[in-house]
């Protein structure tokens, strides 16, 4: 079920009706309503892969159960094992499954033996790599014993499959969002005002900017070789913001809905465009994703400890690791060596804890350096993306290749003014809200209650009538 779809424009009134005024006197059923909720949401893409969800809800839980009976270490350490095997043998199997055969094929090829393979045609269920990724921190924690496990397989239940953030993140801790399933939840009335701001600002990024960016870079790149270098530097700078509203704004939407429901979750998008340098970008952009490999492999690995050498080789696998993440082609693997690149040279020269303020913090607009700072970020953070877009390496690399000529001093072959003007809009208002959770929170608050109305009564026309063409959210395919 899409956000930006009449279902869910349907669905979300009903569930939230039921939730405050049918079932809000019991938190058992409170629950219960928001396990059955997310597994309708989940299961109107496909209702086979149900099956998915609910055997790793299982696992982890026993797993979990198990842990908490355990002291012995090496049994600790096989209960670990069980829950990681059998949650990434699902997400490498249906995700990565055909990458290997193709690979394999063709490395025998590359020596002259030709062999037939046995592919399948497997489905990718919708958001296997985030709640995959959010039920393995549930039993990691529970094992390194900074998180006590549960014992109530309902409230277990609603934090795996929460449907506002199930199939496209913000990837939840369970030390964060699962005690929330404890605890009485009282309607208030505050934060589902902020959260239905946060969801309108989420669709705006969605079907205004994303959407309609997408039309323009789609065009350009599955046309790229007959438009000038210009029109390729203007297709590659709309993916980078279709890219960026698309899945900003599902994060936007997904925490504004589950205010609506009394739950916190946590930022997912810092502004990462106004990034000053690329380890910023990476603090700011897709944070609960950046987080979890922080803590779950790069640290164990030895993180920014001991010598050059070990902190460049967690660089790689951290950023290898983040590239396979998102899919099983090549483009990906490159993308991710691409901004380990960009990283470790802040690394040897200690500058990668050096912007952790925001930009231009206590003035209204940046300084010379920081804009300089900005805009060169944004401009290795674009070419990074053009690998993540393209469909093979040789095509981002021609891709690139045809942007290096005269021709991109020339005035592009498609010009679309509405959208220029959109994305001035919108570059303009995220840059007075970057102080805040997400660009709307507070900015219009010094001005009367009318103006603020007529505000979000004019953002909310613009989604109509200049929302694009309904498409799918793009992280739905990692």
């Amino acid at each position: 079920m899409l956000f930006n779809s009449l279902d869910f424009a349907v669905f979300l009134p009903i569930v939230f009706v039921l939730y405050w005024f049918v079932v809000n006197k019991q938190l058992k059923y409170q629950n219960i309503l928001l396990v059955v909720a997310s597994y309708v949401f989940y299961g109107w893409w496909d209702w086979r892969f149900l099956t998915l969800i609910l055997f790793s809800t299982i696992v982890d839980y026993a797993v979990g159960l198990a842990l908490s009976k355990q002291e012995n270490y090496s049994k600790r350490k096989i209960l670990l094992w069980i829950s990681i095997i059998v949650n990434l043998s699902f997400l490498g199997f249906f995700k990565y499954f055909n990458f290997f055969v193709d690979n394999f094929v063709q490395a025998f090829s590359f020596f002259g033996k030709e062999i037939q393979p046995n592919t399948l045609n497997i489905i990718l269920p919708v958001g296997i790599s985030f709640y995959t990724f959010q039920t393995l921190s549930y039993t990691i924690d529970v094992y390194k014993r900074n998180l006590e496990p549960t014992r109530n397989f309902i409230s277990f239940a609603a934090f795996v499959s929460f449907f506002p953030q199930l199939v496209a993140g913000p990837i939840e801790r369970a030390s964060n969002l699962l005690p929330q399933f404890y605890i009485k939840r009282q309607f208030n009335y505050n934060k589902a005002v902020d959260g239905l701001r946060q969801i309108l600002w989420g669709l705006f990024k969605k079907v205004v900017i994303a959407d309609n960016c997408a039309n323009v870079a789609n065009a350009i790149f599955e046309g790229y070789e007959s438009y000038s270098a210009s029109t390729l530097l203007l297709g590659a700078v709309f993916f980078a913001f279709q890219i960026y509203g698309d899945f900003s704004g599902y994060s936007d939407i997904a925490i504004g809905t589950s205010r609506l429901f009394g739950f916190d979750l946590k930022q997912n998008f810092a502004f990462p465009y106004f990034s000053r340098d690329m380890a910023e970008f990476w603090r700011r952009w897709h944070i609960s994703l950046s987080t979890w490999f922080r803590d779950y492999i790069y640290i164990p690995f030895g993180g920014s400890r001991g010598t050059k050498r070990n902190q460049i080789r967690n660089v790689f696998i951290i950023f290898l690791v983040s590239g396979f993440w998102h899919g099983a082609n090549w483009t990906f693997i490159v993308w991710g060596v691409l901004n380990a690149m960009y990283f470790i040279p802040l690394l040897l020269l200690n500058k990668n804890r050096l912007n952790t303020n925001v930009v231009a913090e206590h003035s209204l607009l940046p300084s010379v350096k920081e804009l300089l700072q900005m805009g060169l970020t944004f401009s290795l953070t674009v070419i990074a993306w053009v690998f993540f877009r393209a469909e093979s390496v040789s095509m981002a690399l021609h891709f690139l290749y045809r942007t290096a000529n005269s021709s991109l001093f020339t005035i592009p072959q498609i010009r679309p003014t509405d959208l220029l003007i959109f994305l001035l809009i919108f570059i303009t208002i995220e840059w007075a809200g970057r102080r805040d959770f997400y660009a709307i929170e507070r900015l219009w608050f010094k001005y009367p209650k009318p103006i603020r109305l007529f505000v979000y009564y004019t953002i909310a026309m613009m989604i109509f009538l200049y929302g694009g063409r309904t498409q799918e959210f793009i992280y739905f395919q990692f």
